[in-house]
């Protein structure tokens, strides 16, 4: 097998070892993938809720609360907490209830370990806990990819590309939002996961659970992927960090229905059924790309898909089969007011172009290699 000189990486990509079939066929399906991010352009739209000079959504009272009006929620309740004006569970619903959310089912009131660790910090602290995190996960991965890519400009692209991942998370008015603190520690957590040490990994995978319910998914696709590769001990703490998760769960759901009753609002459901253009175009709203036309992030969004998949590591393996696991979940359950669930995944997306150029490269080179072997037969 031929091993094509990579421009970017320190080695070949997956598709490098690919046949020339199947290289073909990885060609063909490439317009494939793009066509379906394009899908974006008819997806739901969510809906807008801006803000009033009083600091409360302008969403009318029918409309499902969006983005906005949910970090605002937020920034009630760590207040109400830090002003020792109820238990959380009581502030909580209290904020929920005047600001016309579904109490029940349980999952509808956010767990509360940010809250409280907010509402200790002073005003300026979570703002800048934040940023340090993203700090220290950006160093992480710098370290990571400088393992694999040898050259400057390969390293700086990286760079570039991973704070634009990150740098629409950083806003100062999000941070209330629970999404963003799970995503930034997941990104950490892959991070640090290396073959035979993975209890860093595991504990911020726990950390972002207890945080916001959905990081619960990147769990499972990690405990799945180490028992595929024989590591049953690292598969052990995985599932072990998913049963704590669980009996927080558990002590959670009960708090809650103390401080609800059944005069509460009932959450419509999660099977908006919305499908893969909602997911592209929930990753480019949470993103940098939501400054480019739509068209233009959509396909911006497959080539990364692509980019992903053509990293030859298992650390890239790995991220990808949590966006694609990520992506059935938005595409299935959310509803247009959910397009910011896309937040976990995002403070990496973007670093997936840094692997097209070679990813590229290698699948051409594949599906055009016209090479032959010729056997002569001698007889003597």
């Amino acid at each position: 097998m031929a091993r094509t000189a990579s421009r970017w990486l320190a080695g070949p990509t997956r598709f490098a070892a690919l046949s020339r079939s199947r290289a073909r066929i990885g060609l063909a399906l490439l317009p494939v993938l793009l066509l379906l991010c394009l899908s974006a352009l008819f997806a739901a739209q969510p809906p807008s809720a801006g803000m009033s000079a009083t600091g409360e959504p302008t969403s009318s009272a029918d409309e499902a609360p969006a983005h906005d009006s949910d970090v605002v929620l937020y920034e009630k309740i760590v207040a109400g907490v830090r002003s020792d004006a109820g238990d959380y569970y009581t502030v909580a619903t209290d904020a929920m209830r005047a600001g016309r959310y579904p109490l029940r089912p349980f999952v509808t009131v956010r767990m509360p370990a940010l809250a409280t660790v907010q509402a200790a910090l002073p005003d300026w602290g979570p703002s800048l806990l934040l940023v340090l995190l993203a700090a220290v996960t950006a160093a992480a991965w710098g370290l990571r990819l400088g393992e694999v890519l040898p050259g400057w400009a390969p390293r700086a692209a990286a760079s570039v590309l991973l704070l634009g991942s990150m740098l629409a998370l950083l806003q100062p008015a999000l941070w209330a939002l629970h999404d963003l603190w799970a995503g930034l520690l997941i990104a950490l957590s892959l991070a640090l996961r290396r073959p035979g040490r993975w209890m860093e990994a595991v504990a911020l995978a726990l950390a972002a659970m207890l945080i916001r319910e959905t990081a619960a998914l990147y769990v499972v696709v990690m405990a799945a992927l180490a028992w595929r590769d024989g590591a049953r001990a690292e598969a052990r703490g995985w599932v072990a960090a998913l049963l704590l998760f669980g009996l927080a769960l558990a002590a959670h759901a009960h708090a809650v229905m103390g401080a609800t009753s059944p005069l509460d609002a009932i959450l419509p459901g999660w099977t908006g059924l919305l499908g893969a253009g909602f997911f592209v175009k929930a990753v480019t709203l949470s993103t940098v790309l939501q400054f480019l036309p739509l068209w233009g992030g959509a396909l911006l969004v497959g080539l990364i898909l692509f980019g992903w998949a053509s990293w030859a590591d298992p650390l890239g393996h790995r991220f990808l089969v949590v966006l694609i696991a990520y992506g059935a979940l938005i595409g299935v359950f959310a509803r247009p007011e959910n397009f910011y669930w896309a937040l976990i995944v995002a403070p990496l997306f973007l670093v997936g172009l840094v692997f097209v150029p070679d990813g590229l490269r290698d699948l051409v080179a594949r599906a055009l290699d016209k090479r032959r072997i010729t056997v002569t037969r001698v007889t003597r």
